[in-house]
């Protein structure tokens, strides 16, 4: 059985290959941008079946399927809400939840063995998945946040916020006029609240909006500086994992 993995981070790709090691599937192939796994279709036999990564390092997977026809079974590998991912288990052999369960990569290799007799051709509806993941279910990201001052109540706007900070096991707002405002909230909590078009997690400390960035300064080991207006309280740097997204972030 010819089997591939496209998965944005390499270490995770690498975890997944030892575990399918384990039950006997061999990876011939990783890949980890769309356009890696473009070029790579384009030239060569297709596999039986692709572990395909949601959001690779330029763009989503579906752009694969745009620019290339691909004759393998999927099984997607991803970190999204159950309700898009209930989506996904109807078009798509399996899905497995990041951190990938054995028990459940398991499963999802008995229910692609028990299709293989039929030799059907594997059917992706991938326009739906691209409106899904453009706009999953015309999700309402936050649009304000009300912070308790004393025995006083505030309500800070988005265009308020220069940054979201962690600190001593704290959440925080900081604002462009140089306040600090602590939330009841984390930062793996505000990545989903908040609309990524605007909202960026850079680092585990920080989540930053596009329209508070005043300067990008090149930084030690391949990293990013980030230069806001006001705050000063620590240097606000992009994570070296986290760099080529940020600039597709960016734009």
């Amino acid at each position: 059985m010819k089997t591939i993995i496209i998965e944005d981070e390499k270490p995770a790709a690498r975890l997944l290959q030892r575990k399918l090691e384990k039950l006997k599937i061999e990876v011939g192939v990783m890949l980890h941008s769309v356009e890696e796994a473009v070029a790579w279709f384009s030239n060569n036999e297709h596999p039986d079946l692709i572990f395909l990564d949601i959001q690779l390092s330029d763009g989503l997977s579906f752009e694969i399927f745009e620019k290339v026809e691909i004759k393998s079974a999927v099984i997607f590998t991803t970190a999204y809400d159950e309700f898009a991912l209930r989506a996904f288990k109807l078009n798509s052999v399996d899905y497995l939840l990041k951190p990938i369960d054995e028990d459940d990569l398991e499963l999802a290799i008995s229910k692609f063995k028990e299709r293989l007799p039929k030799n059907e051709k594997l059917q992706l509806d991938f326009e739906q998945i691209k409106k899904m993941l453009s706009n999953p279910f015309d999700k309402e990201y936050k649009k304000r946040f009300t912070v308790k001052i004393g025995q006083h109540l505030k309500v800070i706007s988005l265009d308020e916020i220069e940054c979201f900070f962690s600190e001593n096991k704290g959440t925080y707002i900081h604002t462009f006029d140089n306040r600090n405002y602590l939330i009841e909230s984390t930062l793996e909590f505000l990545e989903q609240e908040l609309d990524p078009k605007y909202f960026y997690r850079i680092s585990r400390k920080f989540i930053i909006p596009i329209q508070a960035i005043k300067e990008i300064v090149i930084y030690s080991n391949s990293r990013l500086k980030v230069i806001l207006p006001t705050y000063c309280d620590d240097e606000v740097v992009v994570s070296r994992e986290k760099v080529a997204d940020f600039k597709v972030w960016i734009g």
